[in-house]
């Protein structure tokens, strides 16, 4: 008989702080990584508070090129409210630099460690299918309440 081990379920009070990103990347169909859409050296800052709002803000953290005109976005962020549901977390977004995710349902898979927070799932990639995305945040010292 075989038994599978499974993280443990988090509970809310352990999300609750600041946390720093450092990693944003985008898994292929054949499981390659490559750069998310913020590029290689993404910034962010992702807040999780007591009363169940969320706040995060990411941005590209390479300078931008002159005269550089393009599609790619500098910046993103939004803020809502968040709930635990099981192994995922949901956000439920009321503001965001981006209308389109304004009322909409966010929800990620959640890896938690203590230090390390990873929030995954599909998200649509510009023209093209739906794209897995991975962001890994690390708590920001003296970030819990």
């Amino acid at each position: 008989m075989t038994t599978t081990t499974r993280p443990p379920v988090v509970r809310p009070e352990e999300l609750i702080g600041a946390w720093e990103l450092t990693s944003y990347v985008s898994v292929d169909e054949g499981g390659a990584l490559r750069a998310g859409p913020l590029g290689p050296d993404p910034r962010g800052l992702l807040i999780y508070s007591a009363d169940s709002r969320v706040s995060v803000s990411m941005m590209r953290g390479d300078p931008p090129t002159a005269g550089q005109e393009g599609p790619a976005p500098r910046f993103m962020g939004y803020a809502g409210t968040w709930r635990l549901s099981g192994r995922q977390i949901v956000h439920d977004v009321t503001v965001s630099s981006h209308g389109y995710l304004v009322g909409s349902r966010q929800t990620r898979r959640l890896a938690f460690d203590g230090a390390l927070l990873t929030l995954s799932g599909s998200a649509g990639a510009a023209g093209g299918p739906p794209q897995e995305r991975v962001l890994t945040w690390r708590r920001v010292a003296g970030g819990r309440p």
